[in-house]
């Protein structure tokens, strides 16, 4: 098999619910990274992309017709340039990179796109069909995360826990204490805007220029959701499942819009394109465990990864672990043997301070992870998220 490497990885910034991005539709926002690719890498043969493959986990509004697809012609690729949208949940992103690379691991791709997108904030009402003739019932459902259209049978032998309330249940299971989620959280908080006064989020990042009805178009190019904290002011706030829980708005991750694309590519078309590989993708593997604890996810997953890819933990310089949730982000790092405070995780904050938009972060973590690696020469790098309804994903990298 031939290697396959990520060559250019670049995101938008991740904006706010309701907030500076909300204005910009999904498959508008999706494309804008692939565009940036294209504008950085000129000297691409851009028909020859195998395909375009991006994560994405709503798809009820205006990505529901494949956004990968619309994005890529949005972006300007060539429509011979096929594209297909992935799903798995908060995983859809480090999946689609993982699927892409797969392929040129097998011959059949040469060039490939990957990455994915979300907007929560533009995340639509849906409404199911009657079930009988002339039925005066209804419902609404807010798409923007969780179940909706449950599963009777679905619900009476897994439950169709929130995915707060799957946090809370890992805070009792594993005896995750509130003070030590506040921590992480903090922590999450100051390395982000510590990450964004030194610059290194913005050698991630394209600018989104949005068009105003009178003036100059508002440019946003830093991500919104950071903020500066303290354990005093996160202590006071409520538990969302219950008053007496742990888990708090302040240590659980955003609802957040954003869009992130990486270029893979095999040896044969780097040599052919003059690219500049930055990190081989070793190995890529999932697991499931109980959708009520859907948050230790990662742990079987980076367990399986690590057999696939013959290394161990020890072996990893840096560590990008999507923090859905503080106390599951502990209690993955606990099960994992790791101290809470592993100095390699999440050095420039974690989803907590960052945002979350589903579709789009198993991608940030990736471009994350390459440029963490380059800025302080490790060799390795493990990224790896929890997903609802029960399961991990894990990806190992290596700086080339």
């Amino acid at each position: 098999m031939t290697d396959a490497f990520i060559c250019d990885a670049v995101r938008t910034p991740f904006g706010r619910y309701g907030g500076a991005l909300s204005s910009v539709r999904t498959d508008d926002l999706g494309a804008i990274p692939i565009k940036a690719l294209m504008a950085r890498n000129p000297q691409v043969d851009w028909t020859a992309v195998s395909d375009v493959i991006y994560g994405c986990a709503n798809q009820a509004g205006e990505d529901n017709r494949n956004v990968a697809r619309m994005s890529a012609l949005l972006a300007g690729l060539p429509i011979e340039v096929s594209g297909a949208t992935v799903n798995r949940l908060c995983g859809s992103g480090l999946d689609a990179i993982g699927t892409g690379a797969r392929a040129i691991k097998a011959g059949e791709a040469g060039l490939v796109i990957a990455g994915g997108v979300e907007s929560m904030s533009r995340a639509p009402f849906v409404m199911p069909k009657a079930e009988t003739a002339f039925s005066r019932a209804n419902a609404v459902y807010d798409t923007t995360i969780g179940w909706r259209f449950v599963n009777k049978l679905m619900k009476e032998k897994y439950g169709v826990d929130s995915m707060p309330e799957t946090a809370e249940n890992v805070a009792v299971d594993y005896q995750i204490e509130r003070e030590a989620q506040d921590l992480m959280a903090m922590n999450s908080q100051l390395r982000a805007v510590a990450a964004q006064k030194a610059g290194h989020l913005a050698r991630e990042i394209v600018p989104v220029h949005i068009p105003q009805k009178k003036g100059d178009a508002l440019v946003v190019h830093t991500d919104e959701h950071p903020r500066e904290t303290s354990l005093e002011a996160l202590a006071k706030l409520k538990g969302v499942v219950r008053p007496d829980g742990s888990v708090t708005a302040g240590n659980a991750s955003g609802v957040n819009d954003g869009a992130c694309a990486v270029l893979l590519a095999g040896a044969a078309d780097v040599a052919q394109y003059g690219l500049t590989p930055k990190a081989r993708v070793v190995a890529m593997a999932t697991a499931g465990v109980a959708p009520r604890v859907m948050g230790i996810g990662p742990a079987p997953a980076t367990l399986k990864v690590l057999a696939l890819a013959g290394l161990t933990l020890e072996q990893m310089d840096v560590i990008e672990l999507n923090e859905a949730f503080a106390a599951q982000g502990l209690a993955v790092l606990r099960l994992l043997g790791l101290k809470d405070d592993d100095a390699r995780v999440n050095a420039w904050g974690g989803a907590i301070a960052l945002g979350h938009p589903l579709g789009a972060s198993g991608a940030r973590l990736a471009t994350t992870a390459i440029n963490r690696l380059h800025a302080t020469g490790g060799r390795y790098a493990l990224c790896t998220m929890c997903i609802g309804v029960g399961q991990g994903i894990a990806l190992v990298l290596e700086r080339v």
